[in-house]
């Protein structure tokens, strides 16, 4: 590996910087959920699980913190922050990208997104092993 790349990969700022760039959907989301909490409340709503709003809540917060203990490994928390959005994000598959259930072109958008959804879970797996 050429000197520059590693210098690079192993700086402070690039690890700062994939931190970040790794959890941007994540806080974005946080932050979406909180400025239109009531259109996240009726999209819950519209899966059929119960208590919307506290399960709104539950992920803005997930969310946030999540990317907040990854991004800045307080108290040397990035791992727990990066296994809670590995937990949120599976369990977001079954509940909001069931492709299993349905019939094409649909079927194949959906498991795309769940395909997705794995590769975030795998990088937030190497963000974990990381962080120790």
């Amino acid at each position: 590996m050429p000197t520059l790349i590693h210098e690079l990969l192993l700086s402070p700022a690039f690890e700062l910087m994939a931190r970040i760039i790794l959890t941007s959907f994540f806080w974005v989301a946080g932050v979406f959920g909180i400025v239109k909490f009531n259109l996240m409340v009726q999209t819950i709503k519209g899966y059929g699980l119960p208590a919307p709003k506290l399960i709104v809540m539950l992920m803005v917060t997930t969310e946030l913190a999540g990317s907040a203990l990854l991004i800045t490994n307080a108290a040397d928390l990035g791992w727990l922050g990066a296994g809670a959005l590995g937990v949120f994000t599976l369990l977001s598959i079954p509940l909001g990208h069931a492709f299993w259930k349905l019939e094409p072109p649909k079927k194949m958008e959906e498991f795309q997104i769940a395909l997705e959804h794995v590769g975030i879970i795998g990088g937030l797996m190497c963000a974990a092993a990381l962080t120790v």
